[in-house]
């Protein structure tokens, strides 16, 4: 190459095989290129003549772009924004002309009279392709948006990289394609086409999104220099990204105002007047939220999420269920109710606020019975994978739904041995001793047979002689574990996996004797769907978290459905239902359900474990059933709810009573709220009625245990003698109560 006149340095042999390779790439694009239509008027006049190049891709004008997911609760009200690109399409007249017009005079001035291609454009790219350079510049806007369909369409690694790669193959490819797009849509489709499709940094997909996300303000109000910012921005939106690096952008951006001059949409006048205002002073960015972590239910849109990723429902493989999230344009109305989340949430951030030093958790779970609808899903925590008071994990779920592998359910877990017994007719008014400490030596395994260890238990809350009703009332363990010991140990677990309960990490709950005492580790949302299924007299339904997909032509998709059934006896389900109203609303004195009665029909029970690793309560109305626990995340065993201070108040012990408990009265008090209480419908055993026993308590000793009504009536003395009155019809006071 020539640096002065008479002073050329010779080219050296190398130099000389890159020249040629550079020349005889061209010649062979410019034949290429001669079968393809002459540009400028003459190839606008002929471009409908030239069929051969109208055919496309079969998809390549119905490519759907990348929206947002719209996740709303059962109401509508939006709890969650998500996307894979963040795009709202807009009609080209919601567009603002000023913006259509900036757009043309930076990137393909002649875009209104060629047919696709641009000759001239198109040779000084490949110019600098062939030696060695990024492709750039001489792309049409009609060629740019093919690729950006191309990119989008792509299903594959290889897909993609053809898509994007740096080579004259793919050039030609985009230049025939365009040809045929001009053959099948007009400029505007085209240009609303590519104002949509279009990257303009900082996560904005299409025009509407980065007018609100750089100005606040809708396509079709920008301005003159607004619009000039974003058309400046397609050609490398990182390195004018106006919030990053405004200098480089403000350059930029005068050089779509003098190219707009030059193309004659605007005087020279009017652009230097318009290089004057400060691009800083201009800008009003705003954060536009995406995915579940701003959402004001991120652990429940989470559980959301994963079961779009992971049910077949939504597509047979991974890839094609991540594909249909990716594409987005879907309005996803969950089961969620936003008023009994926020009442959820607020009872858990009250007993132990996020950041309480002690770390202890709370989680809750709360499901419509009869339907399946999981209506809250709440836990003391942020979310965030950082700092005090944050966490990733979902306390409520199994592992497989980014939970844990549960918590053991302590006392809760009586309701299924209740369950077992009545199921094979045991008689919930027969009274069995239940001494302060027993060992129990006649367990035997469920399927062979074989003798388990002798077994001892303690009671925490009362000891003496007492039946199914009055056993529940105070929990006592020694009462239930000898109706386990009686029944067997095949059918409380039974009753478990009916009623819809498995241990966290996935498996079936084993038949052992300590099974009544909840020894085993299971989920929120697993308790709190058995106890929606007693509620709804035995119906058990999977629990549903979606109610509705919907997509951007409004066609209606699949969701998973709650498979209602029976899996409880009608009498079993409303006889354990009965039972566990009297803990909340009897007239047993020291019940250890007491405190949770909040003005309407409930039914609940207590759980504590032996060494107090978790604490629990569980319970339902007749239109709500929830499940709470209460512990220590980093292990129950080396954390225990014991000799610890929590929101300022130092506790010996923590019982289910004395903080699950008021969380689940107030979460469902709040859920509840401005709604009319419905009564108990129970069909219920002889004698049996929800929250009362009459008179009579069912706690006895001597001659008259295990009788009822008229004959324990017959059975009493009419003037019983000082000493008989004791020994005939004495109570135990209760002991601290769980």
């Amino acid at each position: 190459m020539a640096n002065s006149e008479g002073n050329e340095k010779p080219l050296n042999r190398f130099q000389l095989l890159g020249r040629m390779t550079v020349f005889i790439t061209i010649a062979g694009l410019v034949a290429s290129l001669a079968l393809l239509p002459v540009v400028g008027t003459a190839g606008l006049a002929m471009r409908n003549s030239v069929r051969e190049f109208q055919n496309l891709p079969a998809d390549l004008t119905e490519v759907p772009l990348p929206q947002r997911n719209v996740m709303t609760d059962i109401h509508g009200e939006q709890i969650a924004v998500l996307y894979a690109q963040d795009r709202i399409e807009v009609p080209l007249e919601d567009i603002s002309p000023i913006m259509q017009q900036a757009l043309i005079s930076i990137e393909d001035q002649r875009f209104l009279q060629h047919s696709g291609i641009d000759i001239r454009g198109t040779l000084r790219a490949l110019v600098s392709t062939s030696s060695g350079s990024q492709v750039q510049g001489g792309s049409t806007i009609t060629q740019q948006y093919v690729k950006q369909i191309l990119l989008t369409a792509a299903q594959t690694k290889e897909e993609q990289r053809a898509a994007t790669a740096v080579s004259i193959a793919r050039k030609i490819r985009e230049a025939r394609y365009a040809i045929g797009l001009e053959n099948k849509l007009s400029k505007k489709e085209i240009l609303q086409g590519y104002l949509n499709i279009a990257y303009f940094g900082a996560g904005s997909y299409g025009v509407e999104v980065a007018a609100r996300r750089y100005f606040s303000v809708h396509a079709n109000k920008l301005s003159l220099t607004q619009a000039a910012t974003l058309a400046g921005l397609v050609q490398n939106p990182s390195r004018y990204d106006p919030t990053r690096f405004p200098e480089a952008a403000t350059s930029r951006r005068n050089q779509v105002l003098d190219a707009m001059a030059s193309a004659g949409y605007i005087t020279q006048d009017i652009a230097d007047k318009a290089k004057k205002v400060s691009l800083e002073n201009e800008l009003k960015p705003s954060n536009i939220p995406n995915g579940c972590t701003t959402s004001e239910a991120p652990f429940f849109c989470d559980y959301v999420l994963n079961t779009m990723m992971t049910n077949p429902v939504f597509g047979d493989t991974a890839e094609a269920r991540a594909r249909f999230l990716d594409i987005g344009g879907l309005t996803i109305k969950t089961t969620l109710d936003l008023k009994a989340q926020r009442a959820a949430q607020k009872a858990a951030n009250n007993q132990i606020p996020p950041k309480d030093p002690s770390k202890k958790a709370v989680a809750i779970t709360m499901i419509r019975p009869g339907t399946g609808e999981i209506v809250a899903m709440g836990q003391n925590r942020k979310w965030g994978r950082n700092g005090d008071g944050k966490t990733a994990v979902n306390y409520n779920v199994p592992v497989a739904d980014h939970g844990t592998v549960g918590f053991q359910a302590g006392s809760t877990f009586k309701a299924f041995t209740m369950a077992a017994a009545l199921k094979q007719g045991w008689d919930p008014f027969k009274v069995l001793p239940a001494p302060q400490h027993k060992t129990f030596k006649d367990f035997t395994e469920c399927e062979t047979g074989a003798k388990f260890p002798p077994y001892p238990v303690k009671n925490s809350t009362s000891s003496g002689a007492f039946n199914m009703l009055s056993g529940a009332a105070y929990s006592v363990n020694t009462y239930f574990v000898g109706l386990e010991e009686k029944i067997g140990l095949c059918g409380p677990p039974a009753m478990a996996k009916a009623a819809g309960v498995k241990q966290g990490n996935g498996e079936d709950l084993k038949a052992y004797p300590c099974f009544t005492l909840g020894c085993f580790d299971v989920t929120t949302l697993d308790m709190a769907n058995a106890m929606a299924t007693f509620s709804a007299h035995g119906i058990h339904c999977d629990p549903i978290s979606i109610s509705a997909v919907t997509d951007r032509n409004n066609k209606n998709h699949q969701v998973p459905l709650a498979n209602c059934k029976r899996t409880i006896d009608l009498q079993v389900a409303d006889s354990v239902a009965a039972i566990l109203a009297g803990v909340i609303d009897g007239p047993i004195p020291g019940r250890t359900g007491q405190k949770m009665y909040f003005g309407r029909p409930a039914a609940g029970k207590t759980g504590t474990t032996d060494s107090s690793a978790a604490v629990w309560f569980v319970g339902f109305t007749p239109d709500l059933a929830a499940a709470v626990w209460v512990g220590d995340p980093r292990g129950g065993q080396q954390y225990p709810m014991k000799n610890l201070t929590i929101n300022g108040t130092y506790y010996s012990q923590v019982f289910g009573s004395l903080m699950p408990g008021p969380v689940w009265r107030e979460a469902m008090k709040g859920a509840l709220a401005g709604t009319p209480a419905t009564p108990w419908n129970l069909t219920t055993l002889a004698g049996l009625k929800p929250g009362g026993f009459g008179n009579d308590t069912g706690i006895h000793k001597g001659k008259c245990a295990g009788l009822t009504g008229a004959e324990l009536k017959a059975c009493k003395p009419k003037k019983p003698k000082p000493s008989a009155s004791a020994g005939a019809s004495s109570q135990p006071t209760p002991a601290a109560t769980p």
